[in-house]
């Protein structure tokens, strides 16, 4: 990673998960990845993370079995259309370090795949309320401008969601948690949307 590379990730706090644990159900091991967090791994194990307006991407590589999920939120600074503008660089920000991971542990870009999941209208409070439609047009538009084939997308409506993502085999189980108080979710969502617009915007993106 160069001084450019560093210099964005200061800037926009996304940062490899750490919560690692075992999945009892699943009977392998598992990392919960929370806002603002990413993982990625050639192991066979499960990546879960729970998704209100916020975005899961779940990149894989086809032929060499290295996948990974990012969790993560457009800044509410404006025009997300805007060239420079604080969202649209976080939010390519945040695709580009995840790929950018999975590159580094063999992925090819030809050969990746995607997922995506969340846009949930759960945030209906906040000013914020469209963030969860500005979300998934962002995440479709930009794995189509890089080229990488979205197979299944669970986007928008109004609950929050479990996503259980196998990156050995890009297998994903998604469930609705229709009964589940939005409580905690959007506690945590305002919270990560609260460090994103205090974060600087400064440094070069490194795009490859």
């Amino acid at each position: 990673m160069n001084a450019r590379t560093e210099s964005a990730e200061l800037s926009f706090t996304e940062h490899l998960a750490g919560n690692r644990y075992f999945d009892r159900t699943f009977e392998v091991e598992a990392v919960k990845v929370l806002p603002g967090e990413y993982y990625a791994s050639t192991s066979n194990m499960v990546l879960v993370t729970v998704l209100g307006s916020c975005i899961s991407a779940c990149i894989r590589d086809r032929e060499k079995n290295i996948g990974g999920m990012n969790h993560f939120m457009l800044a509410d600074g404006g025009n997300t259309d805007e060239p420079g503008s604080a969202s649209a660089r976080y939010g390519v920000y945040a695709m580009e370090v995840l790929i950018n991971h999975l590159l580094k542990l063999g992925a090819r870009r030809g050969s990746m795949e995607a997922k995506v999941f969340g846009g949930g209208r759960v945030m209906s409070s906040l000013s914020s309320s469209q963030i969860g439609e500005r979300n998934s047009r962002f995440v479709i538009d930009f794995l189509g401008t890089e080229g990488i084939p979205v197979l299944a997308r669970d986007l928008l409506d109004i609950y929050p969601r479990k996503v259980y993502f196998f990156p050995n085999s890009g297998r994903a189980l998604v469930k609705k948690l229709v009964r589940l108080h939005n409580d905690t979710v959007v506690r945590r969502e305002r919270e990560y949307e609260a460090r994103l617009s205090e974060a600087p915007v400064s440094g070069d993106i490194e795009l490859f």
